[in-house]
């Protein structure tokens, strides 16, 4: 497995090693053993799935707030997405900046997100699927967005012409400056 340090401490790319023949290929998307020899441990608790059948289709910003704040694993098991993590830790030196990679079934890389940042991807392919592992459980009263165009935060989604598909929730998310921000920067 491969592990790179991003520009935001904590955030990380994993590259799972595939072993190929005639038939396809195997992987270990995650190992923990290995992952603790790079200083990662998590204890995920719950695997979520979605499909988002059209392109352009954007989910996020999300987070869940302590005490059940989550990591997250992410990976994209078909298609094509570019996957997006905002830090907002309060006191953190990277605070409100974000980090966006491509991931693919191609590619095979996965991102690994700390709690304490917003998460959120754009679809680049017809019936693209996202696989993530979480180290919480799903509570709907620490759910939470954060508009994915707030302008202070500036991702670029890369998106073109292509015309964002939005939930209800994602589209009335307020802006990161609104957030009553439960996250704090605990150092390095």
């Amino acid at each position: 497995m491969q592990v790179e340090q991003t520009k935001i401490p904590g955030l990380r790319v994993l590259t799972p090693r595939r072993f190929g023949d005639s038939r396809g290929f195997f992987c270990e998307s995650w190992n923990k053993r290995q992952m603790a020899e790079h200083g990662l441990y998590y204890d995920f608790v719950q695997d979520n799935h979605s499909l988002s059948a059209q392109v352009g289709t954007v989910r996020g910003l999300h987070f869940q707030a302590p005490p059940h704040a989550q990591a997250k694993l992410v990976r994209c098991g078909r298609g094509r997405l570019f996957d997006v993590a905002v830090d907002i830790r309060k006191g953190s030196p990277t605070y409100g900046q974000w980090y966006g990679i491509e991931l693919s079934f191609e590619n095979g890389k996965q991102l690994m997100i700390p709690a304490g940042f917003l998460h959120g991807f754009v679809t680049r392919e017809p019936d693209t699927e996202i696989i993530y592992k979480c180290t919480d459980y799903y509570a709907p009263e620490a759910d939470g967005a954060v508009r994915f165009d707030d302008p202070d935060i500036g991702i670029d989604w890369g998106m073109g012409d292509v015309q964002a598909m939005l939930s209800d929730k994602d589209a009335a998310a307020p802006l990161l400056k609104d957030l009553d921000n439960p996250f704090t920067w605990e150092g390095a």
